[in-house]
């Protein structure tokens, strides 16, 4: 019996997830590892070896969670990773697939490495969240990329004031705000017009989302600070986190993010430095630069 256990995680709606997953579960159990899935996903792989099993422990005993789509199956992986402390390793189906460490034409090398334990380990950090109403804690969750504070209805603005390290910072009335990780700085704050930040450096980002205010531009804080919104309109709103779980805020609600202590972890193939990430995923124009060729792209993509 081995004592090598991963989670492959997929998108059980698509047929070329599927297909791909069960090149990989045949594979890895040739090489000995027991794969593991969820129920959804296990009922079409039961024929390479894969072993059904429930989320709420799916990660339990696995060294390493492999997920093959785009990052928002990376996002459903962590949330099923975390309570273990696996690290995730993601193999883009998206588009951009920023959360994944390899494309789909590097699987096969995936595997291998998988087989190999040819890895390393990178924590990135994560959010902890706490809402309140009336002096009362009514819900608390967590976030990789970001807590987002919304509107509920489209009608109407979402007034709301935010404060940092329980000073007074503004008032804005807007379709809501961000908080983000620097992992969630090229997500959802990227697109509300926040900075990219490099994944190594220590902060939380602020992002208002179509602030009618004269102050609303995005702020880049401590990652020991507490930041709170508080819903000051006479309609609520809703929190996101990671765009896949929602709390209801009524009106007077409070918001407290603050950096959680546990990180996720994420498993890593390829040393190539965030920047070349950036270009790649982007496919940002870096012709004719002429700087220095002691340092290589390694040729991965990622």
């Amino acid at each position: 019996m081995t004592d090598r256990r991963v989670l492959l995680v997929t998108h059980a709606g698509r047929s070329d997830a599927l297909t791909l997953a069960r090149a990989v579960a045949l594979e890895l159990c040739e090489a000995g590892i027991e794969v593991r899935a969820e129920s959804e996903e296990a009922v079409h792989l039961v024929e390479c070896g894969v072993v059904s099993v429930d989320a709420a422990t799916a990660a339990q005993g696995c060294e390493l969670v492999v997920i093959l789509g785009g990052d928002g199956t990376v996002l459903r992986g962590a949330e099923l990773a975390r309570p273990y402390d696996v690290p995730l390793l993601g193999v883009n189906l998206g588009h951009v697939g920023f959360l994944a460490e390899a494309e789909v034409d590097e699987v096969s090398a995936v595997v291998r490495k998988v087989v190999d334990r040819a890895w390393t380990v990178e924590e990135r950090t994560t959010l902890a969240i706490g809402i309140s109403h009336d002096g009362e804690q009514i819900a608390t969750t967590w976030a990789l990329n970001e807590a987002s504070v919304e509107k509920a209805s489209r009608e109407r603005m979402l007034e709301m004031l935010v404060a940092i390290d329980e000073r007074p910072l503004s008032r804005w009335g807007a379709d809501g705000v961000v908080v983000a990780t620097p992992t969630g700085s090229t997500a959802y704050a990227f697109s509300a017009g926040g900075p990219v930040v490099w994944p190594e450096v220590q902060a939380l980002l602020v992002v208002p989302i179509c602030a009618h205010a004269l102050f609303a531009r995005p702020l880049v804080v401590s990652p020991t600070s507490t930041i709170a919104v508080e819903i000051v309109s006479s309609v609520g709103g809703v929190l996101w986190c990671d765009g896949r779980r929602t709390v209801e805020l009524p009106p007077g609600a409070r918001v407290e993010v603050t950096r959680h202590p546990e990180p996720v972890r994420f498993a890593r193939l390829h040393t190539a430095p965030f920047t070349d990430r950036l270009v790649a995923k982007f496919d940002l124009p870096v012709e004719g630069w002429r700087g220095s060729r002691r340092r290589q792209h390694d040729g991965s993509g990622s």
